[in-house]
């Protein structure tokens, strides 16, 4: 088995934005308004890969602590603004908690996953540290964009239940217990639904990264199967520490969720 994935080359690159025409076709031909955002899109993908991918050759070289720690707030802070501006919160109210919860549901699962399984001699080796924190981060970032969303949407347009939970005596967390319940469950759900089919539907990235290094393909079933445990917990603790975490910017001392939070 090759030890190695096959390069590919400036050429096969260029030859791979060929793809797109055909979402362009169907763009173009049925008047779909996609076309500014998805030029964006290809474009800030491309470059900011590209300065990823020369930054992390000097991490992997380097492969100091405090640069792996760096880059991962970096990848924390730009990940909470993007967490609350999909969501359609005001910044200001959200940036904190929602760092404090991505930080912790990054965390527990990645020290836990390298120290524990991988049991590897250096928690912060750049090779296993970045890769496997950026995979957790961003499976949380789309699941507690789907739960904060959902809890505060569901919120305002069931605020007379929710009010009137709170003028029977329920308790700030007691009243917004079933708005929490139904985000909980929407932002859990496609997880949980892609961990029951991969495998047969799906072969996951980080499995096939591995096996077109060269690993053993039974290695890789090994590494992905943990890998997913620890995205799972990643995200079920991301997405509550969330919602919790934002209840006291969110409510008034009277328990009423105030409108100068949502966008």
């Amino acid at each position: 088995m090759s030890t190695s994935a096959l390069d590919i080359g400036t050429l096969g690159l260029l030859l791979g934005y060929l793809l797109l025409l055909f979402p362009l076709a169907f763009i173009l031909f049925y008047r779909v308004k996609l076309l500014k955002p998805l030029t964006i899109s290809v474009v800030r993908l491309t470059v900011q890969l590209l300065l990823v991918g020369l930054y992390l050759q000097l991490v992997f070289k380097l492969n100091a602590w405090w640069l792996n720690i760096l880059w991962l707030v970096v990848m924390l802070a730009v990940a909470d603004v993007s967490l609350v501006n999909s969501s359609r919160l005001k910044l200001r109210p959200f940036l904190f908690p929602i760092f404090v919860s991505l930080a912790i549901g990054t965390g527990i699962p990645l020290v836990y996953l390298l120290g524990v399984i991988l049991r590897l001699p250096n928690l912060m080796d750049a090779r296993y540290f970045i890769p496997v924190a950026g995979m957790i981060l961003g499976n949380s970032l789309r699941a507690d964009i789907v739960g904060l969303s959902t809890f505060y949407s569901s919120l305002h347009t069931g605020e007379k239940s929710y009010l009137l939970a709170l003028s029977q005596g329920a308790a700030l967390k007691e009243a917004v217990r079933p708005f929490l319940q139904k985000a909980y469950t929407a932002s859990l759900a496609p997880t949980i639904a892609t961990m029951a089919t991969i495998g047969i539907v799906s072969l996951p990235g980080m499995m096939t990264g591995i096996i077109l290094g060269g690993t053993d393909p039974f290695v890789a079933i090994k590494y992905q199967i943990a890998i997913m445990m620890a995205i799972f917990s990643g995200t079920a603790v991301a997405v509550i520490l969330g919602i919790l975490l934002t209840l006291k910017t969110s409510f008034d001392r009277f328990g009423v969720l105030d409108p100068e939070v949502l966008k």
